[in-house]
């Protein structure tokens, strides 16, 4: 893949911004646990009639992390995009 074409993925036929392919591997896993466990914690807030905006906040710093959000990773230096997912890592999973 080369250009747009690894921007985005199609999901059920929804174009959605791909994770930064330049995230290592070991650092998007962690990442990628985080966002699964801040989405379990929304759906368990939300069925106990409780907040979920701190759940949600969660999610969105992961996916910001994965550059799935926010400034496009395609639109930034290699740089920004290592202090985007390494300030990510250690908001989201600070024992690592």
């Amino acid at each position: 893949m080369d250009g747009e074409d690894e921007r985005y993925v199609l999901i059920k036929g929804r174009r959605w911004r791909a994770t930064d392919p330049a995230i290592p591997e070991d650092v998007g896993a962690v990442l990628r646990k985080a966002l699964m466990a801040a989405r379990r914690d929304v759906g368990t807030l939300k069925r106990a009639g409780e907040d979920t905006a701190p759940a949600r906040a969660r999610v969105q710093l992961a996916k910001v992390a994965l550059g799935e959000r926010g400034t496009p990773w395609w639109e930034q230096s290699l740089d920004e995009r290592r202090k985007r997912w390494e300030e990510g890592v250690r908001a989201l999973a600070p024992e690592r």
